[in-house]
C-alpha cells in the first residue's frame, strides 16, 4: 500500500496530480520539494487551481522524508537538479515515476537510482493555462504508466488503486514503450513544427504543414524501429487527426513556450532523434534542421 508520496515540479501537472493525491492521502503525506524563493512564494501565496487556493506541504530537498512513491513533474531542463533533489526521498522500496515528455528521463533515473526503482510514464490530455501561481484546468489528463517489461507487478497494481482512489484518470497499457513513443512522435513533429511556424491547431487542415510533419515522422519512426518499438505512420496519421480535432485557435505547448520566450525541450525532442540516428546510422536531416531552427529561434531572443 502506498502511504506517502513525494512530488517535485509544481507546475500545472504537478499541482493537479498533487491535489488529487492529497484528497486521499492527506496534506502531510504528500510532500512537494522546492526551495529558495519558489518555496517562500508558494508558502506565502499558495497555488490557485481554477480559482481556489491550494496549500501543499512544501519541503526542501534536505527536509523531505523517504516516501513510497516519487512523482517527477518538472521539465527535462531541470532533470540534473531533480536527480540530486529527490535523493533523500528515495529509500530501498521507493518507486520513481517520471511524467516528463520524451524518452530519456527514465534512463537518467535508472543510471542514478537503479532500474529496479523506476517505472515508465507520462501524462496525456491535460488541458490547462498556467500563469504565475494561477492554474486554469479544464481536463486533468490521464497518467499512462507501466513497468519496463510491461508486467502487471504488485506496485503497478497499487499505483492504479491510488490513482483510482484519488479520482486521477490513469491507465496501464499493454506496451508502455509504444505508448510513450506515440506521444514522443507527436512532441517531435507537431510541437516542433507548430512552434516554428506559429501555427495553431487549425493549421493541421493545411497539407503543406502536414507534409512537413510527416517528413519528420518518418525519421522518428525509423529510430523507434531500431530501438525495437513498433511505431508506424498510422500512429502519425492518428496524431494529425487529433491535432485537427482540437480548438483551431489552440496552441501546442512548445508553441506557447516559444511565444513566451521560455526555453523549450528541443534537445530532448528533435535532438534525441538526431542522436539515435547517429547511433544506428539512420539519416535524420529533417529533425536535424528543425532542431537547429528552434535553437536559432531561442538564441535570437537576446537581440529582439
Amino acid at each position: 500500500m502506498i502511504k506517502n508520496v513525494t512530488m517535485i515540479g509544481m507546475g500545472a501537472v504537478g499541482a493537479i496530480v498533487g491535489e488529487a493525491l492529497t484528497t486521499v492521502l492527506g496534506k502531510d503525506n504528500v510532500e512537494c520539494i522546492c526551495e529558495g524563493e519558489r518555496k517562500a512564494r508558494y508558502d506565502r501565496d499558495g497555488i490557485c487551481i481554477n480559482g481556489v487556493r491550494k496549500d501543499f506541504k512544501y519541503v526542501t530537498p534536505e527536509e523531505v522524508r523517504v516516501s513510497d512513491l516519487v512523482i517527477i513533474a518538472t521539465k527535462n531542463l531541470q532533470m540534473d537538479q531533480v536527480l540530486v533533489q529527490i535523493k533523500n526521498a528515495v529509500g530501498p522500496k521507493t518507486t520513481i515515476l517520471s511524467l516528463l515528455n520524451g524518452i530519456q528521463s527514465e534512463k537518467d533515473l535508472e543510471a542514478v537510482y537503479g532500474k529496479e526503482r523506476v517505472i515508465y510514464g507520462f501524462i496525456i490530455g491535460l488541458s490547462s493555462v498556467h500563469e504565475g501561481n494561477n492554474i486554469i484546468c479544464s481536463d486533468t489528463g490521464t497518467i499512462v504508466y507501466g513497468e519496463d517489461d510491461n508486467s502487471k507487478s504488485e506496485r503497478i497494481i497499487e499505483i492504479g488503486k491510488l490513482f483510482d482512489a484519488a479520482g486521477q484518470k490513469a491507465k496501464n497499457p499493454e506496451d508502455i514503450h509504444l505508448e510513450q513513443w506515440k506521444k514522443y512522435l507527436m512532441n517531435v513533429t507537431c510541437n516542433t513544427v507548430t512552434s516554428l511556424c506559429r501555427a495553431p491547431y487549425g493549421t493541421f487542415k493545411n497539407e503543406v504543414l502536414c507534409d512537413v510533419v510527416r517528413q519528420a515522422a518518418k525519421e522518428v519512426i525509423a529510430v523507434a524501429n531500431a530501438e525495437g518499438v513498433a511505431l508506424n505512420m498510422d500512429h502519425m496519421e492518428t496524431n494529425i487527426r487529433i491535432m485537427d480535432s482540437i480548438d483551431p485557435r489552440g496552441k501546442t505547448s512548445m508553441y506557447q513556450d516559444i511565444e513566451a520566450r521560455r526555453k523549450t525541450e528541443n534537445g530532448w525532442f528533435c535532438g534525441t532523434v538526431v542522436k539515435l540516428g547517429e547511433k544506428y546510422g539512420i539519416p535524420t536531416p529533417t529533425c536535424a534542421l528543425l532542431e537547429k531552427l528552434v535553437a536559432v529561434t531561442e538564441a535570437a531572443w537576446e537581440f529582439n
